[in-house]
């Protein structure tokens, strides 16, 4: 599928911001099923600086500083993208078990398996616990293969907790979710990595953006018109497969990868530094638009 993506974020400020200096992560990356043909980044005031790398996990990332007095800032970020399905039809009753999987992650020492280890580690928002470990139990009883495991406890995700952009905000501790079973897609992906951790097994954060327009006949999905987050699985034989717990789905060609990495701090959109400014408005649009196949 082809996709253009327009995500304009605004900042208005109460009081004159005199310098800023910024890092935006919202290009979207190359991957095995997506190709980025386009991308650009228009930022109003025009950039005094601007330079464009790739971070230690391979995200695109752009630095700019702003040094003229301004009371507004916007940054648009467009770009067009081709994605084409990375599975075809999966049966998720075979495959490796889990505590198999486990274990090659502690003995194997390939490069892509040494590159997975730094996922099953603890992350700034997200670190393993027995909470987490008892909520994960059910889906993973001894022999299961790890693909039916997981898909089982995307599936749990979704029906448990309740879709509720008014609950949390980036502060709000993973163990508050899990309390009151409610949260947004982040909360989610965060919640499915953590118990993954909890089992000793990889699993990372991604951040992008979903379809926005439904099949006819069919719902709308929930994180439209927004950024949208999901999590991936280490599986030895396949890679790195994804899976969305807020709209209890397995990835095919709705979703847009920008970027990936141990948690949602790896991979914000965009953050910096301001002098001055005061009190502030944010104001954050998304349109994703789909130009067929």
């Amino acid at each position: 599928m082809h996709y253009r993506v327009i995500h304009k974020t605004e900042y208005d400020y109460c009081e004159s911001v005199g310098l800023s200096y910024n890092e935006a992560r919202l290009l979207p990356r190359f991957t095995a099923n997506q190709s980025c043909q386009a991308a650009s980044l228009t930022i109003d005031p025009p950039p005094t600086d601007y330079s464009e790398r790739e971070d230690f996990f391979g995200n695109r990332v752009a630095f700019f500083s702003i040094r003229e007095p301004h009371q507004r800032f916007i940054v648009t970020a467009t770009s067009e993208v081709q994605i084409a399905s990375q599975f075809g039809q999966l049966d998720f009753s075979q495959g490796t078990d889990w505590e198999n999987v486990r274990l090659s992650l502690r003995q194997q020492r390939d490069p892509q398996t040494l590159d997975a280890l730094q996922y099953v580690l603890d992350s700034p928002f997200v670190a393993a616990n027995a909470e987490l470990a008892t909520y994960a139990q059910p889906s993973f009883p001894h022999g299961r293969p790890l693909l039916e495991a997981v898909h089982d406890l995307m599936g749990r995700i979704h029906g448990d907790f309740t879709y509720d952009p008014h609950f949390t905000t980036l502060a709000t501790p993973l163990a508050a979710v899990l309390e009151h079973r409610r949260g947004v897609c982040q909360d989610f992906a965060h919640l499915a990595i953590g118990c993954l951790r909890s089992q000793g097994l990889a699993a990372r954060y991604v951040s992008g953006y979903i379809e926005t327009l439904p099949p006819p006949g069919k719902e709308k999905l929930v994180g439209s018109d927004a950024s949208h987050a999901w999590f991936s699985v280490f599986i030895p034989e396949l890679g790195w497969m994804d899976f969305d717990p807020t709209n209890n789905q397995i990835p095919v060609d709705q979703h847009i990868i920008v970027g990936w990495g141990r948690d949602y701090g790896d991979v914000t959109p965009l953050k910096g530094v301001i002098f001055g400014g005061g009190e502030h408005e944010l104001a954050v649009s998304v349109d994703v638009r789909n130009l067929g196949d």
